[in-house]
């Protein structure tokens, strides 16, 4: 590694580990724990100093810092829980002169969640900004794979002891587990392996049709595993909101996140669960709650097909589009841009090659409504998309469910509705004993939720042409095209600008095409490998 003039041999042996190059102005940092990290940017914003003196100085050549045991000097597990106690003080004192929230979004950590259910992932998942999650998926993982009890996994606590919880979800889980192979078999019929197709993408595509045919089957109180990345400050909020949760299983992953987010970025977590501001915000967040549920009308809601709805639209969308698109080249103000339209929205979208070429901020400045109902599985899949605003009602059975048409014509549809309607009758017994949120658990996610989306365009247009890929799930690529179509009915000449929208019929064997690119890339890294 190349050494800049500033810094002594022994200097730069100190730091090599800790960055990327020495002789640079573009560097990135490694070997560093969390908190040290976001107590080293926090300090970098007030002093002339280069991040790197900045490390030195005043973290490696700081005995009060305990920075040695933190980077991973020798030590057994214990010891460095207590090195980071005690090193939690200093750090303290750095991040406490820069009072500014941000300052937690500097440092970050990776946590697992497991055997979580799916209501409950969904809750982990709900946030926004700062917050990166990952769920197994339903798609390429089975879900009939006994736990180590032998016992189906799905969430099983004190607040669900009732009579038809448990036989309902072990029914709904032995239906699973008893189509699986028949399905996959059937499937492999219909599709057989076809010339040059190797035989790992044939069975991964039609194991993931059968897999994707069953879901439906499985209850919200499923056991799933995900993995989350955020930012100090998203998680301090993320443990605040769970703990205001109407479900006990999330208050108590609030409790968990804290005590492990505690022992690698102790700093930034410490007022999620504090009395003087986490309690409160979380009490505060669980009366509102309550006291809107009072205000709420409720009704008898009745069975419904898969329905998209555009609510709200602006019909001066177009204009403000192509005002926004032309401000920063002008020097006029914001309501003094004028042009024609279809000259200015052609140059904007010019060679615009792909998807990954993001369509331009200036779409933002178009915004829609849409109220949708679908089932919970086409919920989870767009849930994902989080640079919008949505929400959604509680999951229950009296919108009805969706019959997969695959099931019908493979001629076991039969076994997958007498499941989920038996399971329809366990919810209302629960929802009249335990209440609403509870019954949740033993509701299948073949059953019909509603939901709001608001968007802009320039959501909508990741959105949709990301979704309605043909390997996509059939029932989230619907939803997409439905929702581009609403769009396309009022501004049709922005929704045309996105080229790579697929309003096509849905591919029967959705992965098939994907596992064949998979399999040229595989070829292809051997190739490089040899």
């Amino acid at each position: 590694m190349r050494v800049n003039a500033q810094f002594t041999e022994a200097e730069a042996e100190a730091l090599g580990r800790y960055f990327t190059n020495l002789d640079r102005p573009v560097f990135a940092l490694r070997n560093l724990p969390e908190v040290v990290k976001g107590a080293l940017f926090s300090r970098y914003s007030r002093t002339e100093k280069s991040l790197r003196r900045v490390l030195l100085d005043e973290f490696i050549n700081e005995p009060e810092s305990g920075f040695e045991r933190l980077a991973g000097g020798p030590a057994s597990t214990d010891d460095d829980m207590v090195a980071v106690r005690r090193a939690e003080e200093f750090y303290e004192r750095v991040l406490v002169g820069y009072g500014d929230d941000s300052v937690a979004e500097l440092a970050g950590a990776h946590v697992a969640v497991e055997e979580a259910s799916i209501l409950a992932a969904k809750a982990l998942e709900d946030s926004r900004i700062g917050i990166s999650p990952l769920e197994k998926s339903t798609r390429y993982v089975r879900f009939d794979r006994p736990g180590r009890d032998g016992r189906y996994l799905y969430h099983r606590g004190l607040e669900l002891r009732h009579s038809d919880y448990e036989p309902a979800a072990d029914a709904l889980f032995a239906t699973y587990s008893r189509l699986v192979e028949p399905v996959t078999s059937a499937i492999r019929e219909k599709f057989p392996q076809e010339e040059g197709e190797s035989d790992r993408a044939w069975k991964s595509a039609t194991r993931a049709k059968a897999l994707d045919l069953l879901r439906g089957l499985l209850p919200a109180g499923t056991l799933t595993n995900l993995g989350l990345f955020g930012n100090g400050r998203a998680f301090e909020y993320l443990i605040t909101k769970m703990a205001a949760h109407e479900l006990p299983e999330c208050r108590q992953l609030a409790t968990d996140l804290h005590r492990e987010l505690s022992l690698v970025i102790p700093a930034f977590v410490r007022r999620a669960l504090d009395e003087k501001y986490g309690r409160p915000s979380a009490e505060r967040i669980a009366g509102v709650r309550d006291a809107m549920a009072s205000l709420a009308r409720r009704g008898e809601p009745a069975a419904t097909t898969p329905a998209v709805r555009l609510v709200e639209f602006d019909p001066d969308a177009e204009r403000k589009v192509v005002q926004a698109a032309l401000f920063p080249n002008s020097n006029l103000p914001l309501g003094e841009q004028a042009g024609d339209p279809g000259t200015v929205l052609d140059t904007l979208f010019a060679g615009r090659a792909n998807r990954r070429q993001r369509a331009p901020r200036a779409l933002e400045h178009a915004q829609y409504l849409f109220e949708i109902t679908a089932n919970f599985g086409a919920y989870r899949d767009l849930h994902r998309h989080r640079m919008l605003t949505q929400d959604r009602q509680s999951l229950g059975t009296a919108l009805g469910y969706d019959l997969p048409p695959g099931l019908e014509e493979l001629g076991l549809g039969g076994d997958f509705a007498s499941a989920v309607e038996a399971a329809a009758t366990a919810h209302d017994r629960l929802e009249r004993d335990l209440g609403a949120a509870l019954a949740q658990y033993v509701v299948p996610i073949a059953f019909h939720v509603r939901w709001y989306f608001r968007a802009n365009l320039r959501e909508v247009f990741h959105l949709c042409e990301l979704r309605t890929t043909p390997q996509g799930h059939p029932e989230y690529r619907w939803v997409a095209q439905q929702m581009f179509l609403r769009v396309q009915e009022v501004h049709p000449r922005l929704a045309g600008y996105a080229r790579f929208v697929d309003l096509g019929e849905r591919d029967e064997l959705e992965r098939r095409a994907s596992e064949r690119r998979m399999d040229e890339k595989l070829q292809a890294l051997d190739r490089k490998v040899r």
